[in-house]
């Protein structure tokens, strides 16, 4: 089984979004007994709390289910424990790789978007906008079962 782990900051909006968008995907194409899926912030200021209100809304008018899903901060443990550590914004990437105090392999959520012109996922706790999020997070969790196709991993 591959595992994957997205990360952002407080882990309330964007990596949420995305663990139960890629679950919701797996499901949909027969494979989530073959991906293990979760996410984490960089922060503990939401540990324990439920997605953000603006994704809890955005997924269910979707019927994206995101049941389960609870904030928490990313640990050392999780970089030996996860495949793939998929980061938002540059920022988690910085924070990631000190958590690790040495070389961690870790990708950037926009690299599993073909021909984006965005570098980062934006924020739509500070942003307003998830939709403009949720464009993104589809079309990358698209792109992350692709890539593991190709990797031969699915």
């Amino acid at each position: 089984m591959v595992s994957v782990l997205f990360v952002c900051l407080g882990n309330i909006c964007r990596s949420p979004m995305a663990e139960a968008v890629l679950r919701h995907q797996l499901r949909e194409e027969g494979l989530e007994e073959r991906v293990r899926v979760d996410s984490a912030g960089t922060g503990d200021w939401h540990a324990g709390e439920a997605p953000h209100r603006g994704t809890r809304t955005l997924l269910a008018d979707r019927g994206i289910s995101f049941a389960g899903i609870r904030a928490r901060q990313i640990e050392k443990q999780d970089l030996e424990d996860f495949d793939y550590v998929i980061v938002m914004d540059h920022s988690n990437y910085l924070d990631v790789k000190n958590l690790a105090g040495r070389e961690a392999e870790l990708h950037r959520f926009v690299d599993f978007i073909p021909d984006t012109e965005y570098k980062e996922v934006p924020d739509p706790y500070f942003t307003g906008d998830f939709e403009e999020t949720y464009r993104l997070v589809e079309a990358g969790c698209q792109g992350i079962i692709r890539t593991l196709r190709e990797k031969e991993e699915l």
